[in-house]
């Protein structure tokens, strides 16, 4: 693969983080819930609000990282350390983000729902384009390859144990933070952990042909 085809790849990856980023912030703006793997975060942002919800995905996606070295130990690559500066863009792309979608009201269930579906929709189309760029995974999906290498185990199977455990860590955390109130995991946590999947598929078929034609050297 020449520099030319690597930079590339890298343009896409970063504008996919963007694109993620931007789809957590419409889902955060509808305050009915988040993708699994961000629900962790989003409890603490709601508990505490020092940070922004960005601030708190960089926490939290840090700690996967060092998550994936404990796992891996010395077989954890020098190259996955990118994962940390691309990790502090996408929080920075997720506040960015916050403050785009920030002037659309959400005076209504109804529109709080359609921010759900609009965000699912740009999150999956973030996450077929970081597919498609193929150079490196997101700290959450490395740790569950990281995971999925040490045990054999399929990596869809522990990608959905990993995101019911995400769930379940923030309700716990929900619980004990907020006097046993169930806050910033809901309904739009289940659509979306429902639907993402299917969204990035259908992006996938479509865009994998064309990106990779851009993408390749000739």
């Amino acid at each position: 693969m020449s520099k030319t085809e690597i930079t590339k790849r890298y343009i896409l990856f970063v504008v996919s983080l963007f694109l993620a980023a931007l789809g957590v912030a419409f889902t955060k703006r509808g305050e009915l819930g988040v993708s699994p793997i961000s629900s962790v975060a989003n409890v603490m942002s709601c508990k505490y609000s020092f940070f922004s919800l960005g601030t708190w995905l960089i926490i939290w996606n840090c700690i996967l990282i060092v998550g994936q070295i404990l796992i891996l130990r010395k077989n954890f690559q020098l190259i996955q350390f990118i994962q940390i500066p691309l990790s502090f863009l996408f929080g920075w792309f997720t506040n960015l983000g916050l403050y785009i979608v920030s002037f659309i009201p959400q005076n209504s269930y109804f529109i709080r729902l359609i921010m759900v579906m609009v965000g699912i929709i740009i999150l999956g189309l973030g996450i077929s384009f970081s597919v498609i760029a193929n150079v490196v995974m997101n700290s959450g999906e490395a740790f569950v390859k990281a995971i999925s290498d040490v045990t054999h185990k399929d990596f869809g199977n522990i990608k959905i144990a990993f995101d019911m455990l995400c769930v379940g860590a923030s309700l716990v955390l929900s619980l004990l933070f907020f006097d046993f109130h169930i806050v910033g995991t809901r309904e739009g946590t289940v659509i979306s952990a429902i639907l993402t999947g299917t969204v990035v598929k259908f992006f996938g078929r479509r865009f994998s042909k064309p990106l990779n034609f851009i993408l390749c050297d000739k």
